[in-house]
């Protein structure tokens, strides 16, 4: 039976734990010839532009020993109204795993259903599960254990925070989620975050308060404040946002050795100052980079 990642949810939270854990053991000990992709092609269909996320993609199906194929939009006829369901079967045909970053979450849920082999969510407007998967990482590198530390999100509610919320739930962390009204996570993901962290022991919270957010806090995680599809709100983002910017005031509020999070791209002096993304108690950088290797435990329990 073929596996699907469109959500942390399509994990137990044994093999979320696993996956951290393979990427713990592909960072420190990279082995060249590991190549469980030999000979297979995995598509990357992406509606919408990306930086970490092709790249990491691109890069780890290569050291896998794989082959990677990116389908723009312009490149595929979804683009002229082909179904997707036409799509996900021809390129079942071809392809081995198709990893999708796109709008909507029921266009990986349509292509997930109709092809025959593994899709990837690698964004959407709801949820971002490979960068939770990079998230749990670096936090569980920089952390005795997961279970019961303490992240304080900061800002827009938005497809990251959804994911974060499932993948702290999993795993037994306390996430507090500082929002200004109108800008909480998606209310179906707290309330399922909420139940899993009642089985894991762990708590997610919203509140209005960024500093209290930030009290006792070991990690501080913030992202844009405007994502693609929302530049016409840009300037009444910033404003409702504005109290919510994690600067020095705030790291000051937190753990004295609480560290600082960002999925990038990073809009400097918005959601995050220049102080804050270049501090020694940054490690945005270390999140990025670990972006290749989660990816690449999943592709390997994807399709070994």
């Amino acid at each position: 039976m073929k596996k699907d990642f469109l959500t942390l949810l399509d994990l137990t939270p044994q093999e979320l734990a696993g996956l951290l854990q393979r990427s713990r053991e592909m960072k420190q000990s990279p082995d060249p010839g590991h190549c469980p992709l030999l000979g297979k092609s995995v598509g990357l269909l992406f509606e919408k532009a990306s930086t970490r996320t092709r790249v990491s993609f691109e890069v780890g199906i290569h050291q896998l020993g794989g082959q990677s194929i990116f389908l723009s939009p312009r490149d595929v006829h979804l683009s002229r109204g082909e179904p997707l369901h036409d799509t996900a079967r021809v390129l079942s045909r071809y392809l081995s795993a198709l990893v999708v970053r796109t709008f909507s979450q029921e266009t990986v849920q349509i292509l997930a259903k109709e092809a025959d082999i593994p899709v990837v969510n690698a964004l959407t407007g709801l949820t971002h599960p490979c960068q939770a998967l990079a998230d749990l990482f670096t936090i569980q590198e920089n952390t005795d254990q997961l279970k019961g530390t303490r992240i304080a999100y900061l800002g827009d509610g938005n497809n990251v925070a959804n994911s974060l919320i499932t993948g702290c739930s999993m795993m037994g962390l306390d996430l507090v989620l500082a929002c200004p009204d109108g800008y909480d996570p998606d209310k179906g993901y707290l309330e399922n975050g909420r139940r899993l962290a009642s089985r894991s022991g762990g708590s997610v919270q919203v509140v209005r308060d960024p500093t209290a957010a930030v009290s006792g806090a070991r990690f501080l995680y913030t992202d844009v404040w405007t994502s693609m599809g929302q530049e016409d709100e840009a300037r009444k983002r910033r404003r409702d946002l504005a109290p919510y910017q994690l600067n020095t005031e705030l790291l000051s509020s937190a753990s004295e050795d609480a560290m600082v999070l960002h999925c990038l791209p990073a809009h400097r002096g918005e959601e995050i100052t220049d102080e804050i993304m270049e501090h020694p108690r940054s490690i945005i950088l270390d999140q990025a980079e670990n972006r290749l290797h989660t990816q690449k435990a999943l592709m390997e329990w994807l399709l070994s």
